[in-house]
């Protein structure tokens, strides 16, 4: 196994955050057409391809840079703050890739992965939740299944969903190609248009065990520490980095805004009353990033020291994303609100409006894991320890 016990920080990190800010011109001038389409443009998806966004979260045994957790959150910070719908796209296809080729075993690395660094690689997409039915047969499973909001599909070559094993009722996650599902072109939203989150299913379709995984390994096959986090947790270092980079987008868009009417009869923008909600605003938004990366950063030391990360560290990472979603949320008010009819005519603001609106919604930052988050910290359950997103006594 190529596997690495130490955590890695690459040093290809500075140098993607400037191709990412290169492709910004070029990302906010294909929004709208994102839009229509429903995807990113193939141009879009290549360019930031071929930046590394998605190459950043692979494993460096396997050709990939493997970002350290905090390099993961700004980079999808940083494609989120040109573009919302592009940098959920890239932090879907970051996550399932990535954590693919981690878990799974040597033979269906060496078929998924077989050059990174020249860019021959699968880029998978789906959905973790709701599982489908695997009856095991030999040499794998008979997989058959409905599942939802796969974004990235448009720009993926494979699946990646749950399952659960008929008979044990083990949850593992597959890796098929996609021309054996059936897609269901239904993504029909407000926000987050661009990200192609669509359904589909399939029936009686033969998986090879070699390309499943057990669902809650924190054992990397490829890889080092990061890896170690499990696939829910690394989740969460991709939507805390989507939230922030709308946050940080949505309270620029409003400082232009300001410039532009300040000075005009009546300007709301020159009350007293606008500057303090305005600092107040900078204050969360500040407040909300640097609480997220003092935890990461906790995280990531834990990691370094070859150990797994503790319950209260899988609790406060959690609570981290549910705390910087809904501040950016309370941001997207305050800017909303001062905005006037800049935020209701087509253009970013009015974008970035609607898809943090959507981004919300995500299972990851619902009611149910805040209140799993003030059960365990609360002490109501001390012994308690996190399965997914459900806090298991």
């Amino acid at each position: 196994m190529a596997v690495s016990i130490g955590l890695r920080v690459s040093p290809e990190f500075p140098a993607i955050l400037g191709r990412i800010d290169a492709l910004g011109e070029v990302l906010e001038a294909d929004a709208d057409a994102a839009e229509e389409r429903g995807r990113l443009t193939e141009d879009v998806a290549r360019a930031l391809l071929g930046a590394g966004v998605v190459r950043a979260a692979l494993p460096q045994s396997l050709g990939g840079y493997e970002f350290s957790p905090c390099q993961l959150i700004e980079t999808v910070e940083r494609v989120s703050y040109h573009d919302a719908a592009a940098g959920w796209t890239m932090m879907a296809l970051q996550l399932m890739t990535g954590t693919t080729a981690a878990y799974l075993d040597p033979v269906a690395a060496a078929d998924l992965f077989p050059d990174v660094a020249g860019g021959d690689h699968a880029l998978l997409a789906g959905h973790g939740t709701r599982p489908g039915r695997a009856v095991p047969v030999e040499g794998g499973y008979l997989v058959s299944g409905r599942w939802q909001f796969a974004s990235g599909m448009a720009h993926a070559t494979h699946i990646h969903s749950a399952i659960q094993v008929e008979g044990t009722g083990e949850l593992r996650v597959l890796a098929m190609p996609k021309a054996q599902v059936e897609l269901v072109d239904n993504w029909d939203v407000l926000g987050l248009r661009a990200t192609h989150s669509i359904d589909y299913h399939c029936a009686d379709v033969l998986v090879p065990a070699t390309h499943t995984y057990v669902a809650t390994t924190t054992n990397p096959a490829n890889g080092g520490a990061i890896y170690r986090l499990g696939l829910v947790n690394m989740s969460a270092i991709g939507h805390t980095g989507w939230a922030l980079g709308v946050g940080r987008r949505l309270l620029d868009e409003l400082k232009w805004v300001a410039a532009a009417k300040s000075g005009t009869r009546n300007a709301a923008v020159d009350t007293a009353q606008f500057h303090a909600e305005y600092a107040s605003a900078e204050a969360r938004l500040r407040s909300a990033r640097a609480w997220a990366m003092e935890v990461w950063r906790g995280i990531e030391e834990t990691l370094a020291a070859g150990e797994l990360t503790s319950s209260e560290q899988d609790t406060l990472l959690r609570l981290a994303l549910n705390h910087a979603t809904w501040t950016v949320q309370d941001v997207g008010q305050t800017v909303h609100r001062w905005a006037g009819t800049a935020a209701i005519r087509r253009g970013p603001m009015d974008r970035f409006l609607r898809d943090l609106g959507t981004g919300t919604q995500h299972i990851t930052s619902s009611p149910p894991v805040l209140q799993n988050c003030g059960k365990w910290l609360s002490g109501a359950q001390p012994q308690a320890h996190w399965e997914f997103l459900d806090l298991t006594p």
